[in-house]
């Protein structure tokens, strides 16, 4: 199999697990608690996953300043982004009175870390090595909570089912098409561009982390929150190591 192509089925398996995670949201009526343990424990494994697999290896690439300077921007675009997406639901009041934007929310987290995240993870192919395993599996372990999480607040916000598919179907594509770009794209290019794109989707899932999953999962699961996020936490931490 070409690595070209490799690398393009990658970020779409990776993307694909945001789809999964919607999936068992959609047909399988989860209780609230059980969607916040999962958001919990998704929000360790972020928080890890960013950590070693992202702000590290931005560092490494290009050095402190790119790195401070995607974080910042990524928290930035997220912030301002979630922003607008609040007042369009404040506008459109729906469903059961969780906050606005929440599904929605999440959903943008998971694109604007999704797509330099597959490009990076596209990246991680050049030269032979072989798709980066420990990325691979941060990024799926992360995603399948992220998509279930979302997805149950858009459904209990009155999204319909071909909004909420077709919204994570075109996730999943967009992360294809950003493992394959950065294959064949950021190749040779300067550590700090590399290191800037990497650092700028730790910076939207920190602010995502904050700004919505935690919140939410306090919610439900409260004096948990701590110890779920811990747990997924320590379960990515471990990958990052044994991988």
């Amino acid at each position: 199999m070409p690595d070209w192509l490799l690398a393009a089925i990658a970020g779409l398996l990776a993307g694909g697990a945001l789809l999964a995670g919607a999936v068992v949201a959609w047909f399988v009526r989860v209780p609230d608690r059980v969607v916040a343990a999962v958001m919990a424990f998704g929000a360790g494994v972020l928080i890890s996953a960013l950590a070693y697999d992202l702000v590290l290896e931005a560092q490494d690439e290009g050095g402190f300043w790119p790195t401070v300077g995607g974080f910042a921007v990524g928290a930035v675009v997220y912030v301002m982004a979630n922003r607008l997406l609040d007042r369009s639901d404040q506008r459109n009041p729906r469903g059961r009175g969780e906050s606005p934007g929440t599904g929605l929310g999440i959903a943008l987290g998971a694109l604007l870390d999704g797509i330099p995240e597959s490009a990076v993870l596209g990246l991680s192919m050049v030269g032979g090595g072989g798709v980066s395993i420990p990325v691979f599996v941060a990024i799926v372990i992360s995603n399948v909570p992220e998509g279930l999480s979302s997805t149950a607040e858009l459904k209990a916000g009155g999204r319909s089912r071909t909004y909420v598919f077709m919204l994570w179907t075109g996730i999943a594509l967009a992360s294809a098409l950003a493992s394959l770009a950065g294959f064949l794209l950021l190749d040779g290019v300067g550590g700090e561009l590399t290191a800037f794109i990497t650092a700028l989707a730790a910076g939207a899932i920190l602010a995502m982390i904050c700004d919505t999953m935690i919140p939410e999962a306090f919610r439900s699961a409260h004096a948990f929150t701590g110890l779920l996020a811990t747990a997924g936490f320590l379960l990515s931490y471990a990958i990052h190591v044994v991988g």
